[in-house]
């Protein structure tokens, strides 16, 4: 982003940025940054909070007023992160034959159904459908259980987005089965990676391609950095 702001400006667009981390801009110096010590993925702070969400867009294009720069300015309230896992209760064990991410997928599917009929939409589908998912998530247990990743015909070659539907599958069924106001992004992540079996299996899958010596971008991506 903050190379894109140098790029811009040089074709004389005037152009300001949010960061949520400070070194960043600090290191690389575009013209007009507004820094909010926010959780990553909430650029501007507080969910379903429009009052909040308007001033931190006012704070950022206000810096288009100031006669130079570079300038770096702070938003003056700081968020932290919740990164307590969601309380969402999964399916018991149906099928003891399945790997036990597969069966729990399939009993999260009547929550999935009920996400998108209620929102219309769904951003499961890069690679797989909510259909695929159980599919997906043998083929990762393969993976992890030693099957070489090339010799997997994994959707469409590419664990990334494979992970990104598996996982996008699950928080969309949790929002059903979570009572209360929706939870922060990290909240939703703990309790993948932390609480499902699916979330276990993808970490394991991830260790595994990477041990086979796959090009970084290949496993890397599959989760955050921070959850290796």
């Amino acid at each position: 982003m903050c190379t894109l702001a140098h790029v811009f400006e040089a074709a004389g667009l005037s152009t300001v940025a949010i960061t949520t981390i400070r070194s960043v801009p600090e290191r690389m110096h575009p013209p007009r940054v507004l820094h909010c010590e926010f959780p990553l993925g909430r650029p501007l702070g507080k969910p379903d909070d429009a009052d909040f969400q308007h001033d931190v867009l006012r704070r950022a294009f206000a810096l288009l007023e100031r006669p130079s720069g570079p300038v770096l300015e702070d938003h003056p309230e700081q968020i932290v992160a919740d990164e307590e896992p969601i309380s969402c209760t999964l399916p018991p064990r149906f099928d003891p034959d399945l790997p036990a991410a597969v069966d729990e997928a399939n009993g999260l599917r009547n929550a999935y159904d009920r996400a998108r009929a209620r929102r219309g939409v769904t951003s499961v589908g890069r690679v797989v459908d909510a259909d695929g998912v159980p599919a997906a998530l043998d083929m990762l247990q393969r993976i992890a259980d030693g099957a070489d990743w090339t010799a997997v015909e994994l959707p469409g070659k590419n664990p990334m987005a494979l992970a990104h539907d598996v996982r996008t599958y699950y928080e969309e069924a949790a929002l059903e089965l979570v009572d209360g106001p929706p939870p922060g992004g990290r909240q939703a992540e703990a309790w993948f990676f932390e609480r499902t079996e699916a979330g276990k299996l993808l970490l394991a899958a991830r260790r595994a391609i990477k041990d086979q010596d796959a090009p970084q971008p290949v496993w890397f991506y599959m989760a955050p950095g921070h959850r290796m």
